[in-house]
């Protein structure tokens, strides 16, 4: 039984969004999908079921960090049997060409979460995304014509590092740091479901410069419409 996710069977579609923020599924849900229903409210953490391009989806809240998304995937894969989850979210950016409002495709997430540890000891896990779901929103964003990569990020622990360990990301490729996708791709993994993250980068750690709070909550439209239409081509979303 569900816990932090309050839905009857049935109002949650087997094809979701993930925002960290609850205020971004709201937005979502009242901007891009056709006739929202609101199935959860639990610690305002809003959940929303509606029609895209005539296909039933989700978009859910999961808050802050690993653990936090933890709760929330688990038991949408586990009580809701979700099948697709893109998340949708913010990252900063650590390499030079990548550039403010740009789009980040994850193909991979990197962590330093002690959650990986728990799972596996000395043995250490690739998180990564559904080749599928990556090559049809690669497909997707080259016709929209928008600035953006496919590459990997890092998923921290630390929102404020003052160990500077994105340095030592940055020097293996690493794109952006952020703080959910490792979790998802591994419990996608473990659930023998598909995941996908697409990030706008909402500030840039190495060039500085950043987006104000209501731009990373309402503007970011690029990855939102990449996302649904990326679930809307799978062939998953019911």
């Amino acid at each position: 039984m569900s816990t932090h996710i309050n839905a009857p069977e049935g109002a949650i579609a087997d094809s979701i969004l993930l925002p960290g923020d609850p205020l971004r599924a709201k937005f979502i849900a009242e901007n891009f999908l056709e006739n929202p229903v609101c199935y959860n409210e639990v610690r305002g953490m809003y959940g929303f079921t509606g029609t895209y391009k005539g296909k039933k989806i989700s978009v859910q809240g999961t808050g802050m960090g690993q653990p936090s998304l933890s709760i929330y995937a688990t038991e949408l894969f586990k009580f809701y049997n979700v099948q697709t989850a893109i998340r949708v979210g913010t990252c900063g950016a650590v390499n030079a060409d990548t550039k403010l409002r740009d789009t980040i495709i994850v193909n991979s997430a990197c962590s330093d979460s002690s959650l990986l540890n728990q799972r596996f000891g000395n043995m250490h896990f690739a998180p990564t995304a559904s080749f599928e779901l990556v090559k049809t929103a690669d497909s997707i964003a080259q016709k929209m014509d928008i600035r953006y990569k496919v590459g990997s990020v890092a998923s921290s622990d630390f929102f404020y590092d003052k160990n500077d360990n994105w340095k030592k990301w940055a020097e293996y490729g690493v794109l952006g740091i952020e703080m959910e996708s490792a979790e998802l791709f591994t419990l996608a993994a473990e659930y023998k479901r598909r995941a996908l993250a697409i990030m706008t980068v909402s500030d840039h750690i190495l060039l500085g410069g950043q987006t104000t709070a209501e731009e990373r909550q309402t503007t970011f439209t690029n990855m939102i419409k990449l996302a649904l239409d990326t679930i809307a081509a799978s062939g998953q979303a019911k």
